[in-house]
């Protein structure tokens, strides 16, 4: 069942009281590839269209699903990208934007079931895949902090901020603040760049060097700051910046 009653108006046209054949096997072509061969069988607009399968149960949603690829570029940037900015799109409404919200919100909730709780060290691919699911597809910068214990366990996770397409605001003694609420020993700085190009600023670097130097009296480490871009990272550790 559809969490919305009615379809998401694509066309003008009127909806059909029920699929067209042409339609309905089309549909059940796409599920049947899915479950015998997985997402890999499928290209992205294919996979969209899955999910829009139960938001318009009434329409063709290949048109849909195209006009939502040529805009944001892939499928993890139309299932990230704000609903102010989908709702921009034609045919898309509250239906259309709930089913990406709730594949997102599993994304990264399956990503963060991964890490918490663990030793980051001994998990550390599980935390780039983290990093690169919450922030890589991103369309402004958004800067987090992974708070760890003094086994490296990860205890919390949470935003600092969010920002433009280039800047993030980001305040030192609030985040060394956090770090005492929490009983924390050490930190990983995340943070996006929408252009894809991870390579930091000097106004990156200066603010991780505050950080740090802000840390260090208080028996804080800082391990590691991660700048997230669309298929790769910058870490300041590896280049030796920290």
């Amino acid at each position: 069942m559809p969490l919305f009653q009615g379809d998401e108006a694509i066309d003008a046209a009127p909806l059909p009281a029920r699929l067209p054949s042409y339609i309905r096997d089309h549909r059940k072509r796409l599920r049947q590839r899915f479950m015998e061969g997985g997402a890999e069988a499928m290209p992205d607009y294919e996979l969209l269209e899955l999910l829009l399968f139960r938001a318009i149960p009434r329409q063709d949603v290949k048109p849909l699903a195209r006009r939502l690829m040529e805009t944001f570029g892939d499928f993890n940037r139309v299932i990230s990208a704000p609903a102010e900015r989908l709702r921009r799109i034609r045919g898309v409404g509250d239906a259309v934007i709930t089913e990406l919200k709730i594949v997102e919100a599993a994304a990264r909730r399956m990503a963060r079931a991964r890490i918490i709780g663990k030793p980051v060290i001994s998990s550390w691919d599980a935390v780039l895949d983290y990093c690169h699911t919450t922030l890589a597809h991103r369309e402004t910068e958004q800067f987090r902090v992974l708070y760890l214990d003094r086994k490296n366990v990860l205890i919390a996770d949470e935003e600092q901020g969010r920002g433009t397409v280039d800047h993030v605001p980001v305040y030192p003694r609030e985040i060394v603040k956090r770090a005492l609420e929490l009983n924390a020993s050490a930190l990983i700085l995340v943070h996006n760049h929408p252009s894809g190009d991870p390579t930091p600023s000097e106004q990156d670097i200066a603010m991780t060097a505050q950080i740090a130097t802000a840390s260090e009296p208080l028996g804080i480490t800082l391990h590691d700051h991660l700048i997230i871009g669309k298929s790769c990272e910058f870490s300041f550790r590896v280049e030796g910046y920290l």
